[in-house]
């Protein structure tokens, strides 16, 4: 066999390697070639015989994929904006919608009660935060996501269940430990209802800043006066104790913080708790999915032909999906994650709203879980699980399907 016979030869068997793989065939015949890069790099073929490499660590990609990622999010976050104000009302057990919690109609009437009393900006009160904070949050979740991906899988054979959860719940981390204070401000904003009782956003920030629990110098003095008490007016060394504890409790008044930044990181543990399994499994979830829609059988089907300009301008190391298919796979991404996390969202927001009812007390996440279970039991943990379906699958869904198609218009 000749030089030249053995090297088509070899060409066929990675070409027919490939297209198993669900890698398919460019428009001109040919099998994109994939083989052999890392998932930090991607191959954009050329003509024939030429290729350029993209680095996905490269300050060009890394913008790209955080446009792609924001885009996504403020897409998402837009389409379900009025039944997340409504799941915040019922999550915080605000006490004007107590009474339309555990039904689809309660749902319904408390959106129409909501805009029939403030019109369609009720629905989307706090959308601005929202949007403000969103952008960021899911701009760095891509990014961190694709970034800690690209370390740790660094090829097919590293392609496991266990490493893709653990990039995307690290991937959730990230983004949120930058962006969570602009989520209490929007938790905050969406949480009121009194129309005579209309907060702008500097005035939330400024009073969520300003919120203080109760200074232990009460329970000092407290006890000064309990020892006056019992002191009488026949022993002098109790009195001077009483004066003591008092004067005590005065200058611990006087130096115990009533601010601080602290206070935009209320319910931050349970967040963090909940966004290991949410984002991890939600990618997880996502791409397994995804991988099912790429398997050879139905790969003609579901995932998109490359045409020789899609092919020219870049190579992804999957194939992407048609709609309907990128859509279904982000919506049950987003129906599993919300089953997995839900308890600890529901902590979280009662945390979140914790200076905004009772008197200010900073709940830890042990006393708040129990407060919930001696008010409603374990169903408290649950509140609003339907709501939450209606809200998460579909904007998981919409966010993941924007994203992919950001990244295929931006060329990444």
């Amino acid at each position: 066999m000749s030089p030249t016979q053995t090297s088509n030869a070899a060409l066929n068997t990675d070409a027919s390697q490939l297209q198993e793989m669900g890698v398919p065939r460019g428009a001109d015949g040919e099998t994109e070639k994939a083989m052999g890069t890392k998932n930090n790099e991607v191959v954009t073929p050329m003509k024939a015989g030429r290729s350029k490499t993209i680095d996905k660590q490269s300050l060009d990609y890394v913008w790209r994929t955080g446009l792609a990622g924001g885009l996504a999010g403020c897409a998402a976050k837009t389409v379900v904006a009025p039944l997340d104000r409504v799941k915040i009302l019922f999550q915080a057990s605000n006490p004007q919608f107590a009474k339309y919690t555990g039904s689809w109609f309660g749902v319904v009437t408390a959106m129409r009660d909501i805009n029939q009393q403030d019109g369609l900006r009720g629905l989307y009160r706090g959308h601005s935060a929202t949007l403000l904070r969103i952008f960021p949050y899911a701009a760095i979740k891509f990014l961190a996501y694709e970034q800690i991906r690209s370390v740790l899988i660094k090829d097919k054979s590293q392609e496991t269940s266990i490493r893709r959860l653990v990039s995307g719940s690290l991937a959730g981390i990230t983004s949120v430990f930058f962006t969570y204070p602009l989520e209490v401000i929007r938790v905050r904003l969406a949480f009121e209802t009194r129309k005579d009782a209309r907060s702008s956003l500097s005035s939330i920030c400024k009073r969520i800043y300003n919120e203080h629990p109760p200074p232990p110098a009460h329970a000092i003095s407290h006890s000064a006066a309990a020892v006056a008490n019992s002191s009488g007016n026949n022993s002098l060394p109790l009195r001077a104790a009483a004066s003591t504890l008092a004067s005590t409790g005065t200058a611990l008044q006087a130096v115990h913080p009533r601010s601080g930044l602290a206070n935009f990181y209320r319910g931050f543990s349970p967040t963090l708790c909940g966004m290991l399994p949410y984002a991890g499994v939600s990618f997880l979830t996502h791409d397994t999915v995804g991988d099912w829609f790429r398997r050879p059988s139905i790969a003609q089907y579901t995932t998109i032909p490359r045409t020789n300009s899609s092919s020219s301008s870049v190579s992804h190391s999957r194939a992407p999906l048609r709609t309907p298919y990128e859509l279904i796979s982000g919506a049950l991404a987003g129906l599993v994650s919300q089953t997995v996390s839900y308890p600890l969202e529901v902590i979280r927001r009662r945390m979140q709203v914790g200076g905004a009812v009772g008197d200010g007390h900073r709940l830890g996440m042990g006393e708040t879980a129990r407060r919930i279970w001696t008010e409603k039991g374990a169903k408290g943990f649950w509140v609003g699980l339907t709501i939450g379906y209606a809200k998460v699958v579909p904007m998981v869904a919409v966010s993941f399907w924007v994203y992919e198609r950001g990244k295929l218009a931006l060329g990444i």
